[in-house]
């Protein structure tokens, strides 16, 4: 297991909640915020709090360099049974899909590399900015361990070649590659990126909670559904979206050019 001791005055992963904003910032900078078990459970953990009603968006950052470097090789090496590597995994599985379940979007802060897990994580948060310094890599392959899990994440956000090409040959891209591959939604320079998070939280925050968090659900809900059923689900839960009180206000809102105010429910 990861030794490292988390105190009162250095957790694994800070929290701080202002103004709607949950920001969760992966804390093991010396080790450029790898992903060990004990960080999976922290961040697990961390994620747990945004079903608090007052969170309306996630953010995701990294201390120190690095955004994320992915797993903790030296720890996957010290426990090397098949029992461990199949826990672990099972343990970064259940926090990556607790991302896309979590009932707000969450916004990825990449403001330096993103390897590995640390990409994965990217291509999981629903949305993600980028400093222009950013670099991305799926690079398992260059110690003979192909990404698997971050193939997952990868294929769901970019082409089939784009993303397969990442993972044979372990190379970088940086942040305007990946932002025409479709990994990250905007970048911007390094001075402005927290900046640019606002701006885009701010206009999450400015919408209907309860359309956001329906829509997220049926998003993802029928990314995995043939087109048929897909439909047969946004019609119902569209339909449901229009019996709520933040659909009529906003409707009557729009009518009556006035600024709509959100009752969340």
């Amino acid at each position: 297991m990861d030794q490292s001791q988390t105190t009162a005055a250095e957790p694994l992963v800070h929290t701080k909640l202002e103004d709607g904003v949950l920001t969760l910032t992966l804390n093991r900078p010396q080790q450029y915020n790898a992903l060990s078990w004990a960080m999976l459970e922290a961040l697990r953990e961390a994620l747990s709090s945004a079903q608090d009603p007052a969170v309306r968006v996630v953010v995701l950052a990294g201390a120190g360099k690095a955004f994320c470097a992915g797993h903790d090789l030296k720890e996957m090496r010290a426990n090397c049974t098949l029992d461990f590597q199949r826990r672990l995994f099972a343990l970064c599985s259940e926090v990556m899909l607790s991302l896309i379940r979590l009932p707000v979007p969450v916004i990825a802060r990449v403001h330096g590399i993103a390897t590995a897990a640390g990409c994965q994580l990217v291509g999981m948060c629903d949305l993600a900015v980028a400093s222009s310094q950013a670099r991305f890599a799926v690079s398992g392959i260059n110690v003979g361990l192909f990404c698997s899990t971050p193939s997952v994440a990868l294929s769901r956000n970019m082409g089939r070649k784009e993303a397969f090409e990442m993972l044979v040959t372990g190379e970088f891209i940086d942040a305007e590659e990946a932002y025409r591959r479709g990994l990250v939604n905007r970048v911007v320079a390094p001075e402005a990126l927290d900046e640019e998070v606002e701006r885009l939280a701010a206009a999450i925050k400015a919408k209907s909670p309860v359309a956001v968090r329906m829509g997220k659900e049926l998003f993802y809900r029928q990314l995995e559904m043939g087109i048929e059923a897909a439909y047969q689900l946004a019609g119902e839960v569209m339909a449901c979206n229009m019996m709520a009180e933040d659909a009529a206000e906003g409707i009557d809102a729009f009518i009556e050019k006035r600024p709509p105010q959100w009752r969340g429910c």
